[in-house]
């Protein structure tokens, strides 16, 4: 609350103003239910317009923390304790981050690039990439795409991509994707087919260990159900309460606050993961290397 109290707190006593409290307590409702925004208001009693701005600010506040709560490891010693945090999953070496993409729901742009954003499955939604460590923690996320986009081109225009091609992550080090993404130097994928035991003991140890953030998306999506059920806010604000979710992901990640059970009850199709249509895999010389030396 303290990060961000100036940020919201209005510098008026007219029109009886929210104090900083109230505004973020009606954020946080809407975050954790989804609920329409009338209804929000009617229960406070105060304006839907209230409501929807209130949202907009403290969602554009809490955005504002992305640089101090998400990041990607640096430094050599936050990099060796990420990767020992991926090995003791399945012994697959020298990984800082397990990336994948995820759909979050949103309501129709009703505009001319209204259809951009209908992914494969008919609903529209934003497709947000998503890098995390062992932990469940996220490092790294791009909330910008429309849901009709493929993996690939997401991550072909990311910053971290750009900076593995320019060799900024130091010891051969590696993120772990699915078939939704092309093989690299830098990027393990899984082998469309397995023929030696090698490979399939690779195959084994990268399902596990990409299998952690698949398990971040379950997670934020039960904890923040707007992110579920669907956001119904203007795109600037729909992109700006997904990553406003990530930053208070990994702060209650960091107390230790206690995970949502899977009881909670969300219709299983909110939830559902469906992956990207697969892209033509070369064999990576690094990844037949990894293989042939740690798997066989």
């Amino acid at each position: 609350m303290h990060l961000i109290v100036q940020d919201v707190k209005y510098k008026t006593k007219r029109n009886v103003a929210l104090s900083p409290e109230v505004q973020v307590l009606i954020t946080l409702r809407y975050y954790a239910t989804g609920t329409f925004q009338a209804v929000i208001g009617d229960h406070i009693r105060v304006n839907k317009s209230t409501v929807c701005g209130t949202i907009k600010r403290v969602s554009t506040a809490i955005a504002r923390l992305c640089p101090q709560f998400i990041n990607m490891p640096e430094t050599a010693q936050e990099r060796s304790i990420v990767q020992t945090g991926f090995y003791k999953i399945r012994n697959f070496p020298r990984v800082i981050g397990a990336i994948d993409c995820t759909h979050i729901r949103i309501q129709s742009p009703n505009s001319d690039i209204g259809e951009r954003f209908r992914n494969r499955k008919g609903y529209f939604s934003f497709k947000v990439q998503v890098i995390c460590n062992s932990n469940m923690k996220i490092m790294n996320i791009v909330s910008r795409w429309p849901g009709s986009v493929h993996d690939s081109t997401i991550f072909d225009n990311s910053l971290v991509r750009a900076k593995f091609e320019n060799h900024e992550y130091r010891n051969n080090v590696f993120l772990i994707g699915d078939g939704g993404y092309p093989c690299r130097n830098y990027l393990m994928t899984p082998l469309l087919n397995t023929s030696t035991q090698a490979e399939e003991n690779y195959q084994r140890a990268h399902i596990s260990t990409r299998n952690v953030v698949e398990r971040v998306f379950g997670v934020w999506k039960r904890r923040f159900l707007a992110l579920a059920v669907g956001i119904r806010t203007q795109l600037s604000t729909s992109m700006k309460t997904i990553v406003a979710t990530t930053v208070l992901y990994n702060m209650l990640l960091e107390q230790r606050d206690e995970m949502p059970h899977n009881e909670e009850p969300i219709r299983p199709e909110f939830l559902h993961e469906f992956n990207a249509n697969p892209i033509r895999q070369t064999r990576n010389l690094v990844r037949s290397q990894l293989i042939n030396s740690v798997f066989s």
